[in-house]
């Protein structure tokens, strides 16, 4: 670590106090002996005899003064030692509770977001920054008290700079006077309109890399104090390791949509009479799951199975899409597909079960009622209207009424009545 004007770290600090609070009580001890000693009749008492001869009174009171005064700073000591553990301790909850928010958010900006709130509550700073390594460039992410438009995307050389500086070193540091440091770069730490005269910053480490940097700016000379830097150095590892899962999950969710597209555009070409199909039904039923409060990974999961619900399709013989025989295989078709896919494996039982009934009469398991994923009846309810409104290859279309009619004649039968009712009203005042 590197910084200046800074103190010694919490537990070093409480270490000098216990040390200072052993030696005064060994002190009192050792001066009670040697008082009662120069009294005592034995070969001790001559290698004392240079100490003054006192009455009994005297020393008495002399000990008592000794035991009163170790006493009085034993207490103060002691008082300091737990005050600084108390505070320790708090902090440090503190920082497990803001980081372990930080650790449970999978979205960039989001968890970008939230590692800069925590640093500046951590620090009780009101401006800062996050900075990521893009190619030969550090790239302000997130900018939080200084006019973010000015910072905001603005890319800066890599190894100039204080943030350049921390990111080369992989070394955290703290600048009481950014002005008179001579890692300070005018051209690169200037911060638009925020007089920053002392810097807290941290590098984001993996195991593998330097990733980034947190920057803390407060415009007091020598506001930072090691503590700061204790938590913010704990926050930034906590931190990296988000930013790097975080990364892996937007990669993840990247190539989940473009393979979706690529599906959903192949089923759209195999059976260019449901073209938009999918899409309708995935609009209807992410409607539904907004009427049904579902989370926002729950309508992520129905959205997607929306999309391919039919999918098992492209596993059928082209021609015979709608015959019985193979129309009634395409949900278990689909379900094999998926099912082999990591990202697509939680929705693969909606495909599954879209055609089951709510009376039991349907397919591929004859599930009934609540046995039937939720998601399922919903994909069942949009499916079947999108079909009757929309020309497909095996029906005519029916008018927006006729259509909603249709549905209330199968609640109860067909499908999930108070879905068929959610459904309606949705659609009715959305219209």
């Amino acid at each position: 670590m590197a910084g200046a004007g800074i103190r010694r770290t919490t537990p070093e600090d409480i270490r000098d106090k216990l040390r200072l609070l052993n030696l005064l009580n060994t002190l009192v001890i050792f001066s009670f002996l040697f008082v009662v000693i120069r009294y005592i009749d034995s070969p001790l008492r001559q290698m004392l005899a240079f100490l003054p001869y006192m009455s009994i009174a005297l020393i008495l009171i002399l000990v008592t003064v000794l035991a009163v005064i170790g006493l009085y700073l034993s207490r103060v000591l002691s008082r300091q030692i737990v005050r600084k553990i108390e505070d320790y301790g708090e902090k440090l909850d503190n920082i497990l509770t803001l980081t372990r928010d930080v650790r449970e958010e999978m979205y960039g900006d989001i968890l970008l977001n939230k590692i800069l709130d925590c640093a500046l509550a951590v620090t009780r700073s009101s401006a800062g920054s996050i900075l990521l390594l893009d190619s030969d460039s550090l790239v302000y992410k997130i900018v939080t008290g200084v006019p973010s438009h000015e910072l905001l995307g603005r890319g800066i050389p890599k190894d100039t700079g204080i943030a350049g500086w921390v990111l080369k070193q992989g070394e955290a540091v703290v600048i009481g006077d950014v002005q008179a440091d001579e890692r300070c770069n005018p051209g690169i730490d200037e911060f638009h309109g925020y007089s920053a005269r002392s810097v807290l910053c941290v590098p984001l480490k993996t195991k593998s890399s330097t990733i980034g940097v947190i920057e803390i700016l407060r415009r007091e000379r020598d506001f930072f104090l090691m503590k700061d830097l204790e938590m913010i150095t704990y926050l930034s590892d906590q931190a990296a390791i988000s930013i790097e899962r975080s990364r892996f999950f937007d990669d993840q969710r990247n190539y989940e949509i473009h393979l979706t597209d690529i599906l959903i555009d192949t089923l759209d070409r195999f059976i260019s009479d449901r073209e938009g199909h999918s899409k309708r039904v995935a609009r209807y039923a992410t409607a539904m799951a907004t009427a049904l409060s579902f989370s926002e990974e729950r309508k992520r999961r129905l959205y997607f199975a929306s999309l391919l619900h039919d999918i098992g399709f492209l596993r059928l013989p082209p021609g015979k899409n709608f015959q019985k025989e193979s129309y009634t295989l395409h949900p278990v078709r689909g379900y094999d597909m998926l099912n082999q896919i990591s990202f697509y494996k939680d929705i693969a039982p909606f495909i599954l079960h879209h055609h089951e009934r709510y009376d039991g009469l349907g397919y591929p398991g004859n599930l009934k009622g609540d046995r039937i994923p939720v998601e399922s009846r919903v994909i069942a309810i949009a499916e079947a209207f999108d079909s009757m409104v929309n020309k497909v290859s095996y029906r005519a279309s029916v008018d927006f009424d006729d259509a909603l009619s249709e549905l209330m004649k199968n609640r109860g039968g067909q499908f999930d009545p108070e879905l068929v009712d959610l459904f309606v009203a949705h659609v009715k005042s959305s219209d």
